[in-house]
This record gives structure tokens, C-alpha cells and sequence, in this order.
């Protein structure tokens, strides 16, 4: 009696995997797999991702017209009160230069300001001891006019004297729209020439586009490390810093779904 219910329940398990199995031809149900949940061998192709698909590139080299300057002040002394004392009247002629130059006030920004300890280490007391105490101030000041750009540069040397720290300088383009509309129209040419012969090679027809997506390449500021002598030396016998802004490339990118007549 006890084999007979057992075999009864074995054949009550049988039957539910025979049917999950043979429920579909060529697929196999996972026995967790909720019944409402599409199967995964199933792909649905609407109109964007059926076509073909290209990139474009678009690039236009520019002069850049502005110029960003990263300076600043550095001073030390035996107290904080001194060492402010002395940064703030440095500073206060970098100002003047840069503003008497022509760099709008709305153009110089403060990027950076620290009081910190100056410590060396005493071998006696074997522990670091406190020195001094320095202060730094740095701005960023847009320049215009960038023939200018060496000129300020002489001029903001002269007015912070030994103080002076001039960080780095950049350079980039004010309003770059003009030039992304070129490098859009050579990035759009660029797609449908790939399109095209795709087209070609796989004998069939380019209808129209279907998508359309563009990625801007914001084109980052020029930074080249310069070394400048910025000892105080008098304006007459002071040549004029030289700088060449250069070119950089302005560049864009158009994906285009276009889609197949035949």
C-alpha cells in the first residue's frame, strides 16, 4: 500500500515538469520564471533601432580671442598680521595692474586664499617648530584683449614684486558657437557619406534619417606651463613676455539612424 501511494506521488511531480517542458518547442520555462514575463529569446525592433546606424565627426580648428591668467600673491612673515599686511598691499597692485591693463573687475575671480603655518623641524627640541606663517591669494583674471596678454604680464610682475606667483596661463574662445555650427554641418556630411556607402555596399536604399543625436566636445582651455622671470627689474630694461596663443580644435559628434527602403 505504502509503494503505491509513493509511486502516485512521484507521478504527481513527473507531470508538472513534462508540462513546463513541453510548453513552448525549443525553450525551457525556468519553473521560477513568473507566467506573465515575456520570454527572453523574443526582440521587439521598432522604427529608431531598425535602419542603419553612423557616427560623424566634425572638427574646426579656431584662434582662440581670450586668454585666462591664473596669478597671485605669496607672502611670509614671522605673524599672521604681517604676513596679511603684506599680501593685502600685494595684491592690492596686482589689481590695479590687471584693471589699469584693461581686465574688467568683473573678469578677476579669487581661486584661492590660504594662511597656513611655516614649520622646520628643531633637531634640539627634536619636534617641528613654528617660523612663520604664509599667505597666499590667487585670481584668475580673463583677458580680452589677448594681444595684450604680455604686457599684463610685465605689468602685474612689476606691481607684486618678489610676491608675485603667476600659476599658468590658458586659452580659449569667448563664444565658440559659430564654430560648432561648421564642425555640425561637416559632422552631418560625415555621417550620410558612411551611411551612403553602407547603403551601397549592402545593395540596399537610404531612406531618411529617423534619430538624430548630437555629443558636444567642450573644448578645454589651453593650459601651457610657462616659466617667467619675475624679479623686479626695471620697466625700461624689461622686455616684453612673448605668448602665442596657438589654434585649438573645436569638434562635435551627430549619430544618424537612417532607415532602409529596400
Amino acid at each position: 500500500m505504502k509503494k503505491r501511494w509513493l509511486w502516485v506521488i512521484g507521478l504527481a511531480l513527473v507531470v508538472p515538469v513534462v508540462t513546463l517542458c513541453g510548453c513552448s518547442p525549443g525553450f525551457t520555462r525556468w519553473a521560477n520564471m513568473p507566467s506573465n514575463m515575456p520570454s527572453p529569446l523574443q526582440v521587439s525592433l521598432d522604427g529608431q533601432q531598425a535602419g542603419i546606424w553612423v557616427t560623424g565627426q566634425g572638427k574646426v580648428m579656431a584662434t582662440p580671442d581670450i586668454a585666462i591668467l591664473r596669478l597671485g600673491i605669496e607672502a611670509q612673515e614671522a605673524t599672521v598680521a604681517e604676513a596679511q599686511a603684506e599680501a593685502v598691499g600685494a595684491m592690492d597692485g596686482v589689481r590695479a595692474a590687471l584693471t589699469d591693463s584693461g581686465v574688467d573687475e568683473k573678469d578677476i575671480q579669487t581661486q584661492y586664499f590660504n594662511i597656513r603655518e611655516v614649520t622646520r623641524w628643531d633637531d634640539s627640541k627634536d619636534q617641528e617648530i613654528v617660523i612663520g606663517y604664509r599667505v597666499t591669494n590667487m585670481v584668475s583674471a580673463k583677458i580680452r584683449d589677448i594681444d595684450s596678454v604680455g604686457a599684463i604680464i610685465d605689468a602685474v610682475a612689476v606691481a607684486g614684486g618678489d610676491l608675485t606667483r603667476i600659476d599658468s596661463i590658458g586659452f580659449s574662445i569667448d563664444d565658440p558657437s559659430a564654430y560648432y555650427e561648421e564642425a555640425r554641418e561637416k559632422a552631418v556630411a560625415d555621417a550620410k557619406a558612411k551611411a551612403e556607402q553602407l547603403a551601397s555596399l549592402a545593395g540596399v536604399k537610404l531612406g531618411k534619417p529617423t534619430y538624430i543625436s548630437e555629443g558636444i566636445q567642450v573644448p578645454s582651455t589651453i593650459y601651457p606651463r610657462a616659466e617667467f622671470d619675475l624679479a623686479p627689474v626695471p620697466a625700461p630694461a624689461l622686455p616684453e613676455t612673448s605668448i602665442s596663443p596657438g589654434e585649438m580644435e573645436i569638434s562635435l559628434s551627430v549619430q544618424i539612424v537612417y532607415a532602409i527602403l529596400g
